[in-house]
C-alpha cells in the first residue's frame, strides 16, 4: 500500500511503525473471509482491509471531523482473526491501536459516549469500584427497563449477585505442594477478581499442586488491556508500568520462572509490553523482560506435565466443547495445548464449527456495540448447541460472561476443570448444572 505521510508525522514513533505495517498491505482481501463485522454486515468498510484505507486516510490528512471512519473503527472486535488469515503479515493489532489512539486524541464524541468510555475504563479496572457497582446493579435490575438504553447492556450482562472478595485478590506466597518446581508471579487481574474469582482460587490450587510456588505481587493488578483498547493511552502505561515494578522486584528478590496469566485478552496484552513501552526509557528494556515472561497458564501446565487425573474423570469422559478465545488462537496463537490439556485430563475436547469467528464479547465491545456483539453471541452459542457438549470450557473470563446467560450447558475456564481432574472441587456452575 502507498503511504503519503510527511517527514513531521513520521517523526511520531506510532505512525512511522503504523506507515511500515500499511506498506506491507497488499489489498488481497484474505481477511475478509475471516472478520466478523465483514461476514455479518458485508460492508467492505467493516473489514479489515476497509478499516486499513480509513486509517490511512484519517492519519495522514490530519481530518479531526471523522465520525463516519470513527463508526466504522469501533465496530472492529480486535479479535485479530484477520492476522491469523493475512499471507503478507500485516500487524493490523499494532494499526488498530494506534487508530485508538489517535482517536481517543482527536476525535471529540459526544458526551454520553464520553462518559460511558470513562466509567469503563476507571470503573473494570479496579476490582472494589466494580464490585460495589455490581452490588448497586443488582439493587437497580428491576427498574433498568427505565434507565436509558444506552445503558441496557450493561444492566443486561450484570449478574443478580456478586461474591464476596477472594482472599486469592491479595498479595500473597503460596507454597508449592511437595517438591518446588517452578516460581511463578500470577496476574491478580481486576475484573475477573470480582466476576469470577474461582479461577484464580482454581489456578492456585492446580499449579502449587504440580510443584509451584505462585506469588501474588504488591502491586500489580490490571493489565491495562481495557484502557489500552479504548485508545486511553496515558491510563493503560500507568497500569502496565505498575505490574512491571511489582514483577521487576519479585525477579530480584526471589527469581520468576514465568508470568502466569489466565485471562487470555490480558495475556495478549502482557505479551505485548515490550512494543506498547519501547519509547519509554525507563521502561523499555524491563517491559520486554516481562512480556518475555508472560505465558497462559495452560502454558505452563502443559510445561510441568499434567498429573494423572483422578479416576471419578477418567471414567465420565465429558464432552467438552473447546471455545477458543481470539486472544487465544489469533493474538498468543495458542491452539492444539488447552484441547491436549483436557484430553489428558480425562474430557473429550470437541470443537465448536466457526471456532475462528468472536463470541462478541471483545473487551469492553459487547458494552460498546451490545448489537454486533448479540449477533456474533447467537451465532456462537447455535455453534456450540450443534458441537452437543456437556461442558464449555474457554479460557478467557469475557467469553465465560458472553456466553454463559444464553448456554444450556455450564460454561467453566479450562484451569477449574483441569484443577477439578487432578484433584480439586467440582467447578460450581458444573454442580449446579
Amino acid at each position: 500500500m502507498r503511504t503519503d505521510f510527511t517527514l513531521e508525522q513520521l517523526a511520531d514513533p506510532d505512525t512511522a511503525e503504523s506507515e511500515k505495517i500499511l506498506r506491507t498491505c497488499t489489498h488481497c482481501g484474505f481477511c475478509t473471509a475471516t472478520c466478523p463485522t465483514y461476514v455479518l454486515l458485508g460492508d467492505e468498510l467493516d473489514s479489515p482491509r476497509g478499516r486499513i484505507y480509513l486509517i490511512k486516510d484519517m492519519i495522514a490528512s490530519g481530518e479531526k471531523d471523522t465520525a463516519d471512519t470513527v463508526k466504522h473503527i469501533d465496530r472492529c472486535l480486535s479479535c485479530l482473526s484477520c492476522m491469523t488469515t493475512c499471507p503478507s503479515g500485516v500487524n493490523y493489532m499494532h494499526l488498530v491501536d494506534h487508530a485508538r489512539r489517535w482517536i481517543e486524541e482527536n476525535h471529540r464524541r459526544g458526551w454520553s459516549e464520553r462518559g460511558l468510555r470513562l466509567v469503563l475504563a476507571e470503573v473494570l479496572s479496579r476490582p472494589w469500584l466494580f464490585r460495589l457497582s455490581l452490588w448497586f446493579a443488582a439493587i437497580l435490575k428491576p427498574w433498568a427497563r427505565f434507565l436509558p438504553d444506552r445503558l441496557a447492556p450493561l444492566f443486561a450482562l450484570a449478574p443478580d449477585s456478586v461474591a464476596p472478595a477472594s482472599p486469592t485478590d491479595r498479595p500473597r506466597i503460596y507454597r508449592a505442594v511437595g517438591e518446588q518446581r517452578m516460581r511463578v508471579a500470577l496476574l491478580s487481574g481486576c475484573a475477573q477478581n470480582v466476576l469470577a474469582p474461582e479461577i484464580n482460587e482454581a489456578t492456585i490450587r492446580l499449579l502449587t499442586r504440580h510443584g509451584c510456588e505462585v506469588v501474588v505481587a504488591q502491586g500489580s493488578g490490571c493489565c491495562g488491556s481495557l484502557a489500552h483498547h479504548l485508545g486511553q493511552k496515558r491510563s493503560s502505561l500507568a497500569l502496565a508500568c505498575a505490574n512491571i515494578d511489582a514483577w521487576e522486584r519479585e525477579c530480584l528478590a526471589s527469581g520468576l520462572d514465568a508470568i502466569v496469566v489466565n485471562a487470555s485478552g490480558c495475556g495478549t496484552t502482557i505479551k505485548d509490553y515490550g512494543f506498547m513501552l519501547r519509547s519509554e526509557p525507563t521502561y523499555a528494556e524491563k517491559a520486554t523482560r516481562i512480556a518475555r515472561l508472560a505465558r497462559d497458564v495452560t502454558e505452563v501446565v502443559a510445561m510441568l506435565g499434567l498429573r494423572q487425573p483422578a479416576e471419578k474423570l477418567a471414567v465420565t469422559k465429558r464432552r467438552v466443547a473447546y471455545h477458543s478465545a481470539c486472544s487465544m488462537q489469533h493474538g498468543q496463537r495458542l491452539h492444539s495445548g488447552p484441547k491436549e490439556l483436557l484430553a489428558a485430563a480425562g474430557f473429550v475436547p470437541v470443537d465448536v464449527p466457526e471456532g475462528h469467528l468472536c463470541c462478541g464479547s471483545a473487551g469492553t465491545y459487547n458494552l460498546l456495540q451490545p448489537e454486533i456483539a448479540a449477533s456474533l453471541r447467537e451465532r456462537k452459542l447455535a455453534n456450540i448447541s450443534r458441537a452437543g457438549p456437556d461442558i464449555v470450557a474457554t479460557g478467557n473470563i469475557g467469553c465465560i460472561v458472553q456466553l454463559a446467560s444464553g448456554c444450556n450447558v455450564p460454561v467453566v475456564h479450562t484451569v477449574e476443570l483441569l484443577d477439578w481432574a487432578t484433584g480439586g472441587p467440582e467447578p460450581k456452575t458444573v454442580a449446579a448444572g
